[in-house]
């Protein structure tokens, strides 16, 4: 008489290496480039993987950011991927900070789109006194009136900068290294890789959480890659945006575009399991590399902005709230408007009364009448997403 031998489960080598992860050991760089490094045939199988760590941590939730260009142009850096630096000849807007009132139509709409942090980003070098100033009068009222968390992208910071920042309410400071140490003078000469570390430093001893990620496809290597990773594991950043690279007409890195969906989820998929606590946020490029891909992202990632980013435009904010009903996902920690009987964006009417962009149109956007605020330069191609 036959006996059936029970089937004994083998798992797969990046479900090994997820369980590794679970059981609370780190993954080592060597493991690390292997993931960037394999097959499309593993992608799936490394997806599930990303996933359970992701649901770990996170569930199935997803935590929305809004973006706000406070200050555009007129920055004194080289950053080669960024249309706002000085060598850049890309033909975008150009102002100093946002008036309060600007600020404020920025808080609501973040408020509306279902977000809980909303970004204030600045460019330059470093903030002045006078943006500063700013800052710490904007962030309390915002606070109160849409209970939103505030991060602060200003440059580089000092330590008395970065207290301020903390006194004024702000939650966490964005500033990131964007790739690693050996290869950061080829993106940037006019500050250091040192000069960012000693700044999240800074924002470290204020008592901030630090939001820093990276930037792929700017002609790094791979090991690049694990490097920056392996950088913000040392650094415990609670918030990581990674972009990939929006190659911009006018920047020295017009035509360096060449990454795939696949190597895009591989790198995703590669800091979850280098960072498997930290929240994973797909930021700039989104849509232009990951594509149809994009569902797969948020398997391993649990954040993603909604809306445009600096100077590139987003998919439309019903896009995003429908795939992330479709995964199954739910929004979780967003800002409740003060008044809920207020029209917004995503209801029948859109007027500049209601939202903090000027235009309005009819481009399948939030809601069942297919509004959706944009701002004037929205369909502009030449916009470039230089920060997250």
């Amino acid at each position: 008489m036959l006996t059936s031998i029970p089937a004994v489960a083998v798992l797969s080598p990046w479900r090994t290496l997820a369980a590794k992860v679970l059981d609370g050991s780190d993954v080592s760089k060597t493991e690390a480039l292997a993931i960037l490094n394999s097959s499309d045939e593993e992608l799936l199988d490394l997806v599930n993987a990303a996933f359970e760590i992701r649901k770990r941590n996170f569930g199935k939730t997803v935590q929305l950011y809004f973006l706000m260009n406070a200050k555009s142009g007129l920055c004194p850096e080289d950053c080669h991927y960024c249309s706002q630096s000085k060598i850049s000849d890309a033909p975008i807007p150009k102002y100093n900070i946002l008036s309060r009132d600007k600020l404020l139509e920025g808080a609501k709409l973040a408020a509306q789109r279902q977000s809980k942090t909303y970004c204030i980003v600045i460019s330059g070098r470093a903030p002045n006194e006078r943006e500063i100033q700013a800052i710490e009068k904007i962030v309390p009222e915002i606070k109160q009136t849409y209970g939103l968390n505030i991060c602060a992208c200003l440059g580089l910071l000092n330590e008395s900068q970065a207290q301020r920042l903390a006194a004024a309410g702000v939650d966490k400071v964005n500033h990131n290294l964007n790739t690693s140490q050996e290869y950061y003078p080829e993106i940037c000469t006019t500050h250091t890789f040192e000069d960012r570390i000693e700044t999240l430093k800074n924002v470290r001893k204020a008592g901030l959480a630090l939001c820093s990620g990276g930037i792929i496809g700017m002609g790094e290597s791979r090991q690049d890659i694990v490097e920056m990773a392996f950088s913000l594991k040392e650094l415990s950043v609670e918030s990581i945006p990674l972009n990939f690279l929006h190659a911009i007409d006018g920047t020295p890195m017009q035509q360096k575009e060449y990454l795939s969906a696949r190597d895009c989820i591989r790198a995703l998929a590669m800091f979850r399991f280098v960072n498997p606590a930290s929240e994973l946020r797909i930021a700039g490029g989104r849509e232009r590399h990951l594509r149809s891909l994009q569902p797969l992202g948020l398997m391993i990632a649990n954040s993603i902005f909604i809306g445009d980013y600096l100077t590139t435009q987003g998919q439309a904010p019903s896009e995003d709230y429908r795939m992330i009903e479709d995964l199954g996902f739910e929004i979780t920690g967003q800002a409740a408007l003060p008044n809920s009987s207020e029209s917004t964006c995503s209801e029948s009417t859109c007027s500049e009364s209601t939202c903090s962009q000027t235009t309005c149109t009819q481009t399948g956007g939030t809601g069942s009448s297919g509004n959706q605020c944009q701002t004037p330069s929205s369909s502009d191609p030449t916009r470039s997403s230089c920060c997250g």
